[in-house]
């Protein structure tokens, strides 16, 4: 194999594909990215076997081939090299000798006869949407998913394509995000999937705001197909909770609050939380809303948000790193907080089909 390329492109290839790369691997080949060059093009494929994702990038190929490099220090290697143009030749030893202007590396590598096979999604349900938009719902409603290993199915994001609309939900059973958007798909293509959450920051990390992503999905993966970039990766097993009853069908009190008061307010006061007593109250009175923080060890902070409100009083404590995560997420100006009780779960809204039921935490 023998090609010639930017620096600059072979950077962002990489930076593509390394992330999902894990540091700690029993198999040496799965620390490597797969480079097949072919057709004045390279392609850059990396897998840990749950999700694989890969990508191409133009380029002068002399002699096709392929191989395997140690992607993590391939991408260091490239990262602080001078020059514009980079040559690559790998030999039947599978060494790769990298040269640019009076810099030159030789670096070993593994057969790509050892490299996973990339499995490609023929046969499927398949849907298009846009890719801004699929970012967006994404980031709203991935940082509700769990990180417990034990509750294995909530390790993830469900996705729902059923009654005409594609339905986005996280939860680790103390809080769930929620979001909505119609699309058009046949009666025979709905299902429900759980995408793992790795795979999801993948998409996060990667999906632009312009063009269209494919997804295509079977009984046990799924593929999403963007720009130059493809991932696919396995779905979670099993049956996801039923989301649907912990949303509560009604609250006796709403609140409009200004988005961005609200997030720097309940910032502010978590400072003087502490790891023991990582609670903090939302004191609902007429026109104003209180947000105090008193840790016995650390001191205490307080916070008043004006607000159109005329209810009655309610004291009610969140933790509040789970306010702060939809409010740092959703873009709208003004947000509602929907109440029933002190002990009853907390419900905040906004101007688009977005919901997050927030468990309240019993304080002393």
């Amino acid at each position: 194999m023998k090609f010639k390329v930017d620096r600059e492109s072979i950077l962002e290839g990489l930076q593509k594909v390394q992330s999902v790369v894990s540091s700690r691997t029993t198999l040496p080949v799965l620390s490597n990215v797969l480079l097949k060059a072919e057709a004045n093009r390279i392609w850059f494929t990396t897998t840990n076997l749950e999700v694989s994702v890969r990508t191409g990038i133009d380029a002068d190929v002399e002699e096709e081939g392929s191989t395997t490099l140690p992607v993590r220090r391939l991408f260091s290697i490239v990262r602080e090299l001078d020059s514009a143009k980079l040559e690559f030749e790998t030999d039947d030893k599978d060494i790769t000798s990298i040269r640019s202007a009076s810099s030159f590396f030789k670096v070993i590598g593994i057969s790509d006869e050892e490299f996973p096979p990339l499995l490609e999604l023929d046969a499927g349900q398949g849907y298009v949407l846009e890719q801004g938009v699929f970012k967006e719902m994404l980031r709203d409603t991935s940082y509700a998913a769990s990180g417990d290993e034990t509750r294995y199915i909530l390790n993830g994001v469900f996705l729902s394509f059923k009654g005409e609309k594609l339905t986005i939900v996280a939860t680790d059973g103390r809080r769930l995000a929620l979001i909505e958007k119609e699309m058009e798909f046949p009666e025979s293509s709905e299902v429900d999937l759980v995408v793992p959450s790795k795979t999801v920051d993948e998409l996060v990390k990667n999906l632009g705001d312009q063009g269209s992503v494919n997804i295509k999905a079977n009984a046990n993966q799924i593929s999403f197909e963007f720009d130059d970039l493809l991932v696919v990766s396995k779905l979670i097993e099993g049956t996801y909770p039923n989301y649907k009853q912990v949303i509560p069908s009604q609250c006796e009190e709403r609140v409009p609050i200004e988005r961005e008061a609200l997030f720097t307010s309940v910032r502010r006061v978590a400072i003087l939380t502490s790891d023991k007593s990582n609670s903090v109250k939302f004191n609902f009175g007429k026109n104003k809303l209180e947000i105090t923080a008193i840790t016995p060890e650390v001191g205490e902070a307080h916070e008043t948000i004006p607000v159109k409100y005329d209810g009655k009083q309610i004291s009610i404590a969140f933790n509040p790193e789970f306010v702060l995560d939809p409010l740092r997420n959703i873009t709208s100006d003004e947000v509602y907080f929907e109440l029933t009780d002190d002990l009853s779960p907390g419900v905040l809204k906004c101007d688009i089909p977005f919901l997050y039921v927030l468990m309240p935490m019993r304080v002393n």
